[in-house]
């Protein structure tokens, strides 16, 4: 299975990608400024739901892949690579918004909030490119089955991933308070987060896949 060092290190880049504002974030911190924490959470259930079928259909297409297109590998890495690069430049970009200025959002029921937040995390391409570039350099078919890692891995993603928004969703109010208060914070918060970005990339396109 999965050495202990290589968990560690999927689930830093896990929790790197979680506290990269996205279109979950961004959805989350807006309803819950705009209709309430009720609101908010009642969206992060079915962003939480979305994470899972990210997760399911991952590892049962990645166990294909694997066995079906040797080069499936290299070509997930470039891909995910050339994704984190465009997520560099729309953090980095002149005239960038921070997710912690919102934008207005009228109020829902219930059951189409939690629809809203399941299609919002199931259509979100950073968690598409992350399960579809990120987390294959971590399963080795040496080390076992791919579908029980892919299992393994797909689940600390979404446990972080959720923890991370929860926190989020729930301290919105708060932190777009501190940062419509502190401004520079925002412009800070944009380029620390292209620049781990773009190192991330790097890594992706430089680094040599484990041998199995």
């Amino acid at each position: 299975m999965i050495s202990t060092q290589q968990f560690l290190i999927f689930a830093a880049a896990a929790l790197l990608m979680a506290v990269t504002p996205g279109p979950n974030m961004i959805y989350l911190i807006s309803r819950s400024l705009c209709q309430g924490r009720r609101a908010g959470v009642m969206s992060w259930f079915g962003v939480v739901l979305g994470f899972s079928v990210h997760m399911l259909c991952a590892s049962v297409g990645l166990t294909a892949l694997f066995m079906a297109v040797p080069m499936g590998y290299e070509l997930l890495k470039f891909a995910g690579a050339l994704y984190l690069i465009w997520l560099t430049w729309q953090a980095m970009r002149p005239g960038a918004r921070s997710p912690f200025e919102t934008k207005e959002l009228p109020s829902e029921p219930p059951r189409k909030l939690f629809v809203m937040g399941l299609l919002t995390s199931v259509l979100n391409p950073k968690v598409a490119i992350f399960y579809l570039s990120v987390l294959p350099q971590f399963i080795s078919p040496a080390s076992g089955s791919v579908l029980a890692q892919s299992l393994l891995l797909g689940s600390t993603q979404v446990f972080i991933g959720s923890s991370v928004n929860l926190m989020v969703t729930l301290s919105a109010a708060a932190m777009a308070s501190w940062f419509s208060k502190h401004r520079l914070w925002l412009a800070i918060q944009r380029y620390v987060m292209g620049l781990v970005l773009g190192a991330l990339a790097v890594k992706l396109l430089t680094q040599q896949r484990s041998a199995t």
